[in-house]
Parts: C-alpha cells; sequence; structure tokens
C-alpha cells in the first residue's frame, strides 16, 4: 500500500530540508517489508452456517432447464420452481407457454417464495430483438424466515444449473410487470 505525505514546500531561498526529510520518510516506508502471510496469499473458504440447508436442484429439473434454454419458440414462456421441503430439492412446479408476467404474477403464491426462468421478447433500444432467459427470484414479504433461508441459500445452486446471468430478484409479486423487466434487462444492453 503507497502513502502520500503532503508536507508545505520550503519558503522562496529557504533551505529544501523538508523536502530531504519528506523524501527520506516515503524511502523508508517503501522499503519496508511484508509480514510473511500476505494478504494475497491463499484463503481459506468462508463456510456456511451448518443450520442453513441448501437444496440440490432435481435432476429431471436441471434437463427441462437445458431444453428450455435451446427452445426455439419465440413466444414468451416460463418455468416455474419451487423447493419440496421434505425432500429438500429444488423441483418443477409449473411450465407455462404464451404467457405475459402479468398473467405468470398470478400465478405466484402470495406469500411464498419461487424461483422463475422466463423467456420473453425484448426490442432492444436500437431495434434489435432478442429472446433472453431471466431468472427471477421471487421472494414475497411475509415469508417464512426458515423458507427465505432455503430458497436463498439455493438461488445461486440453481442460477449455476440453468446456466443463467440475468439474474433479478424482487420482495413483491407486484413488481413483476413487463416495465419492471424492461428496466432490468435495460442494464444489460
Amino acid at each position: 500500500m503507497l502513502s502520500l505525505c503532503l508536507l508545505p514546500l520550503p519558503p522562496k531561498g529557504g533551505s529544501p530540508d523538508s523536502l530531504r526529510v519528506a523524501v527520506s520518510l516515503l524511502q523508508t516506508v517503501s522499503r519496508r517489508q511484508r509480514p510473511p502471510e500476505d494478504r494475497r496469499a491463499k484463503k481459506k473458504p468462508l463456510k456456511m452456517s451448518s443450520t442453513l440447508v441448501v437444496c440440490e436442484v432435481d435432476e429431471s429439473l436441471k434437463a427441462k432447464l437445458r431444453k428450455f434454454r435451446f427452445r426455439k419458440e419465440t413466444n414468451n414462456a416460463a418455468i416455474l420452481m419451487k423447493i419440496d421441503m421434505e425432500k429438500q430439492l429444488v423441483i418443477l412446479e409449473e411450465e407455462y407457454e404464451d404467457i405475459s408476467l402479468d398473467e405468470l404474477r398470478e400465478e405466484l403464491p402470495e406469500r411464498q417464495p419461487r424461483f422463475i426462468v422466463y423467456s420473453c421478447k425484448y426490442a432492444h433500444a436500437d431495434g434489435r430483438v432478442s429472446y433472453p432467459l431471466c431468472f427471477i427470484f421471487s421472494s414475497p414479504m411475509g415469508c417464512k424466515p426458515e423458507q427465505q433461508m432455503m430458497y436463498a441459500g439455493s438461488k445461486n445452486r440453481l442460477v449455476q444449473a440453468a446456466e443463467l446471468t440475468k439474474v433479478f430478484e424482487t420482495r413483491s409479486a407486484d413488481d413483476l410487470t413487463e416495465e419492471w423487466l424492461k428496466n432490468q434487462l435495460a442494464f444489460f444492453g
């Protein structure tokens, strides 16, 4: 780490002793050795609390997500997923074809989290059209804390399994609108 020391300049015609002192001090500081345990050395990975249960993703759901990712259709579609609390497994709840976000919002339970993979038509500002796959984690206010923790702890594993990069979260199902999604996607260009 480099530190700068600002000292006043010597008066005109005065001796530059203060400048020499500052240069000497900086040279001394720069020669100081780092402690043997360099901060960039290998760090032990952080471990999650053993009470937080992270759920696995069902194998049939992984296959469904792979198939969904490479679908050829251009209509809006969604996969709705939930956690089977007994099996501690992320499973398929429902699959939808030709569904808007407004319609999908009505399908979500009021006080339970859900994972959604949503494919929709997106018109870019420059006129291009794309069909992005969006991962949406809906965790409404009023959910049980245990459910929120299980869903939050399982989210990253599911995102990795689905191989998605456009990942969004919402704490209110009312946020799930076409306008909200367009604003989220605008970040990606």
